[in-house]
């Protein structure tokens, strides 16, 4: 396996008294794509929260066990110089409504309170939004607002805003949801090229969105990692009935 950026050692999380993660241990191989599935409720999206520390806005979670980036322990981190380093973009496209498309690009530095002269934040703006394949849509449009855009292109535009503070991770939360199957195969061809900058993990339900876009597959059920390994292989050949059975169609 290539590098790890991420690596969990016995990681578990309670919401209360019930238990949403069950020791996970997993190793995310750097500038690669790795999709996180399993059946509703199995702690998918709890699990990439808590490797942004979002669940700790919730005062009765707590948690067991270490997240490392790059070998420091994350909760060691400040939350939000971790979450520059980690990016998130959730199902449902949310750019800043009052923001114009610059003004949304460049909001976390806004928000953090980081100062840039005008010449940086025009390069910043404009390589975020090349990255995230939007540049030349947006170009002349920059500044209207970024409800605007159609939903597709208000994904990519929070795609955007949150390679702008080039982030190590680059966590998807079921980001084709919304979306229309155009819109969804834009998305997916730009999750591949982006692992050239990022490392990604993708949170879908969607099996052949999987196969398609990662190179790496966690199968999560009932909030335990069952099977990690190349997408390939799990697809083919997965080593756990489970993860058969999941793959086969014979519980969702």
């Amino acid at each position: 396996m290539e590098s790890p950026v991420l690596n969990t050692i016995d990681f578990s999380l309670y919401y209360g008294e019930t238990k949403a993660l069950d020791k996970i241990n997993i190793e995310v191989p750097e500038n690669q794509v790795t999709a996180i599935m399993g059946p509703s409720g199995c702690g998918k999206t709890t699990f990439i929260r808590a490797i942004n520390r979002m669940h700790e806005l919730d005062s009765s979670v707590r948690r067991e066990g270490e997240i490392f980036l790059h070998g420091k322990e994350i909760h060691g981190l400040d939350p939000i110089g971790l979450r520059r380093k980690i990016g998130m973009v959730f199902q449902k496209p949310n750019p800043f409504p009052t923001m114009n498309i610059y003004d949304n690009v460049i909001a976390g530095y806004k928000l953090g309170g980081i100062k840039l002269s005008r010449t940086e934040r025009d390069q910043i703006v404009e390589d975020s939004l090349k990255k995230a394949a939007l540049w030349n849509e947006v170009k002349d449009s920059l500044h209207k607002r970024g409800t605007f855009l159609s939903g597709g292109q208000q994904q990519r535009l929070c795609i955007a805003r949150s390679l702008a503070l080039n982030p190590e991770i680059l966590l998807l939360d079921e980001p084709t949801s919304a979306l229309d199957p155009k819109a969804t195969k834009r998305i997916e061809e730009l999750i591949v090229e982006l692992k050239e900058f990022v490392t990604l993990m993708l949170v879908t339900h969607n099996m052949s969105q999987a196969a398609r876009v990662s190179d790496y597959t966690a199968f999560f059920y009932m909030g335990e990692l069952v099977e990690f390994g190349k997408t390939e292989k799990m697809f083919t050949s997965p080593d756990d009935k489970k993860t058969e059975e999941y793959l086969t169609g014979k519980f969702s």
